[in-house]
């Protein structure tokens, strides 16, 4: 049984097939497998409710894009209401015509929305063509207050930028949580795809040390166009320690017990928000610092 300050958090690491009300209705038998194993907070994969689209740049896809509160937020929200309990999900949100974006939104117990993210990183890769389709967000970087925690939700290529993670902790966030779609392109060797997971694994693991929270992250698994989604959904604690992790290839509910208490207890060993030298970080709002010209 969770202690008092023991938030049990649920991963839906699941694969996405072409129908999206199928993967909708997947997604909401999950939860209800993670609810009835006692999580408290829910989080899906990034864009469930299809197959990842941003392979190709199709304007045939936008038709997947919907309003928020749309169709999908509220069946959501519906299932949080009956359940009790918080989910973060990620939609392809219609903002008006022309504009869209990757938005995670966070519902909270009471089946009301508690907030949203817009993915501000917006990638442009081989078979990550998001600039097509995605405007970067436009919120911000912020924490959510939710029955069970404070909940800072950022999207995928966010998981690489420490200062996403820093600012959403400094908002307040107990648990930052990363809807993701990752996978090896075709044709990949080995180990490069080990090299690949690897530094994506120890990057986020590094948020929760340099920021003193626990770490969510929700891959979805399986073959879709030319990825291999690399699945491994896993749970980092404020010390960086890895204290739950799926497998790569099957769909899973990962349940995780979160002790609220340890966040304390690492940053009053590891104060890193008390050691930041805030007088001298104002070049980080520069793309580019030049080299100094003499030292005086």
């Amino acid at each position: 049984m969770p202690g008092k300050n023991v938030v049990t958090i649920g991963l839906i690491q699941m694969s996405c097939g072409p129908e999206p009300g199928a993967n909708l209705k997947k997604a909401i038998g999950r939860i209800g497998e993670a609810a009835k194993k006692g999580a408290r907070i829910v989080c899906l994969p990034e864009l469930f409710r299809s197959q990842y689209f941003c392979q190709n740049e199709d304007i045939k896809n936008f038709t997947l894009a919907e309003l928020i509160p749309g169709p999908s937020t509220e069946a959501l929200s519906k299932v949080a209401r009956q359940k009790k309990i918080v989910i973060v999900a990620s939609i392809f949100e219609k903002r008006t015509a022309g504009i869209y974006h990757n938005t995670a939104v966070v519902i909270d117990a009471n089946g009301k929305i508690a907030g949203k993210y817009r993915k501000m990183h917006i990638p442009d890769d081989p078979l990550y063509y998001e600039k097509f389709y995605f405007t970067p967000g436009d919120l911000g970087f912020r924490t959510h207050e939710t029955k069970y925690g404070k909940i800072g939700a950022l999207v995928c290529w966010d998981q690489w930028f420490p200062e996403a993670a820093r600012l959403t902790a400094l908002s307040g966030a107990q648990f930052l949580f990363y809807p993701t779609a990752i996978g090896w392109l075709p044709n990949e060797k080995p180990e490069m795809r080990r090299a690949q997971h690897s530094a994506w694994e120890t990057i986020q693991r590094a948020h929760a040390i340099a920021n003193g929270v626990y770490v969510a992250v929700v891959n979805r698994v399986g073959h879709e166009g030319q990825l291999n989604f690399w699945g491994q959904s896993f749970v980092a604690d404020p010390f960086g320690r890895i204290i739950a992790k799926a497998s790569s290839d099957q769909e899973e509910v990962l349940i995780v017990d979160c002790d609220l208490d340890q966040i304390d207890e690492t940053r009053q060993n590891w104060p890193f928000l008390r050691d930041r030298r805030i007088d001298y970080y104002s070049a980080l709002a520069y793309r580019f610092v030049e080299p100094a010209s003499s030292e005086r």
